[in-house]
């Protein structure tokens, strides 16, 4: 049986009898050394314990931990733990697989447990765990804040593991109960274990290097959640407001108007936001009108007003572009009154009474049964303006995330490569703010290979200067610089 099979085995059985531990600690011992030499290299640097023993009165775990750390006693920084209970009852032995900075702190692995690429990479395997294995796992936000203890809703469902929790709960960031079924367990353990590993900068032999490469693509794949187009479109419907948001070049134009075209049968129009635009430009406004010789002033409708009049029939959608770009409670106005997705899909009618009346004599609007909006956001453009709560809630938001697997599809090699590249420094090393700054797919989408090329040496390079020399990216400028000039050298 392979190592990594052996070794879930062992943890997924549990603590066995009293009379069998002394020789299962042997035999897991014996299995996280086989696992150097037939799935990672032999003289990859580990240290393991395993603690096993007769008394019930006495935590047991076994595991992974820094290669400084004693033969015994506490340790400190990342470490691999798994916490085995016995059977009780009805209940079946079963492990706690866990990550866990030790309790004599972070040292020496800070860097690995204060990177914002750990947790985040740490949330991707929570998703990719729930999808390939329907494994529910937690995720600590930060692991170096040793104080805070382990989430009370939580403790319900690991009652049986209230010992562990209780003494170790405030050091653990990552755990998930393995699985009595061996696929699942399979996936659990190697799954935490290539992660531990990946960050260890252990390398996998050639007899596993497929398995372990095609899991971290995955891992990849998980780190921005991706929605589809019908999804979108079945939350407009159930919502009526949404806004489109994330950084440049991930799709959220073109997504709105291919569901403008599709969906709504191109029954709608598209507007771009700006400063500039005003109350007057959304709602209604007096504008100036010359009629020969003579000036004279009109109350002109605004897009809404014009939107909703068109509304009437069949469902219309209003696609507003860059939405935030202008300051939205200063341009809705009193017509913010109307945006009440849940009273318009009951039937309810809001009205609002406009401060001088239309061309057509009428003083007030309703929004219409029929009316949709679909905005979009660049959550990476400076001039922005802030959307006040109140302005927030009417709308429903939308993450739009960079995708590997549409710039994979083109089967341009330079575009995959660079692509995995650059997601891997924004991932591993920027910050929340910073990490919507990552540059969409747009940028590495080409018929061909010279065009793909050119759109990276003029587009691309040229946005990364950008953020650069705004220190934008300060944390890990360097990491950044790097790459630069690697794609530099390749698009010459």
């Amino acid at each position: 049986m392979p190592a990594i099979d052996d070794l879930t085995k062992l943890i997924a059985d549990g603590l066995p009898s009293k009379d069998l531990r002394s020789q299962t600690t042997d035999d897991t011992k014996s299995s996280i050394d086989a696992i150097f030499g037939q799935r990672y290299q032999a003289k990859s640097p580990y240290a393991k314990r395993a603690v096993l023993t007769p008394t019930d009165d006495q935590i047991q775990f076994a595991g992974l931990v820094h290669q400084d750390s004693p033969n015994s006693g506490v340790y400190g920084g990342m470490s691999l733990i798994w916490f085995p209970i016995a059977a009780d009852g009805d209940e079946p032995a079963c492990s706690l697989l866990t990550l866990v900075c030790g309790t004599r702190g972070l040292s020496p692995d800070e860097q690995i447990l204060g990177r914002p690429g750990h947790v985040r990479h740490l949330r991707a395997l929570q998703r990719y765990l729930k999808k390939h294995a329907n494994i529910d796992a937690w995720v600590k936000p930060d692991p170096t804040n040793l104080s805070e203890p382990f989430p009370k809703m939580l403790l319900k469902s690991l009652q049986r593991f209230e010992s562990v929790l209780k003494r170790y709960g405030s050091h653990i960031y990552f755990c998930a109960k393995v699985p009595s079924d061996f696929a699942q367990a399979r996936t659990l353990v190697a799954g935490l274990l290539d992660f531990y590993a990946w960050e260890r900068n252990w390398h996998s032999l050639k007899s596993s290097v497929s398995e372990i490469e095609s899991f971290k693509v995955q891992l990849r794949a998980e780190i921005f959640l991706r929605v589809t187009k019908q999804e979108i479109i079945d939350l407009l419907l159930q919502r009526r407001f949404v806004i489109l948001q994330g950084p440049p070049g991930t799709g959220k134009t073109r997504m709105a108007n291919e569901i403008l075209q599709t969906h709504f049968q191109s029954h709608g129009f598209s507007v771009q936001f700006h400063p500039s635009v005003s109350y007057e430009t959304f709602v209604a406004g007096i504008s100036p009108r010359i009629d020969g010789d003579s000036l004279q002033f009109q109350v002109k409708s605004g897009w809404l007003v014009d939107a909703i009049h068109k509304s009437q029939d069949k469902p219309f959608l209003f696609h507003a572009d860059e939405i935030n770009r202008a300051d939205l409670a200063r341009v809705l106005g009193e017509a913010i009154y109307l945006f009440e997705p849940g009273e318009i899909a009951q039937g309810a009618v809001r009205q609002v009474k406009l401060p001088q009346a239309l061309a057509d004599g009428s003083d007030s609007i309703a929004m219409p049964y029929n009316f949709y909006l679909l905005g979009t956001m660049n959550t990476a453009d400076r001039s922005i303006a802030i959307m006040d709560m109140a302005v927030r809630r009417r709308f429903a938001f939308v993450d739009m995330w960079p995708d590997i697997d549409v710039v994979s599809a083109q089967n341009i090699a330079l575009a995959t490569e660079s692509f995995a590249l650059l997601q891997d420094i924004f991932a591993q090393h920027a910050s929340d703010e910073s990490f919507a700054l990552m540059p969409g797919h747009s940028y590495f989408l080409a018929d061909d290979e010279s065009k793909l090329r050119v759109r990276l040496k003029y587009e691309l390079l040229p946005l990364l200067r950008e953020y650069l020399s705004e220190g934008r990216l300060a944390t890990f400028g360097n990491e950044l610089r790097t790459y630069v000039d690697w794609l530099d050298n390749e698009v010459r």
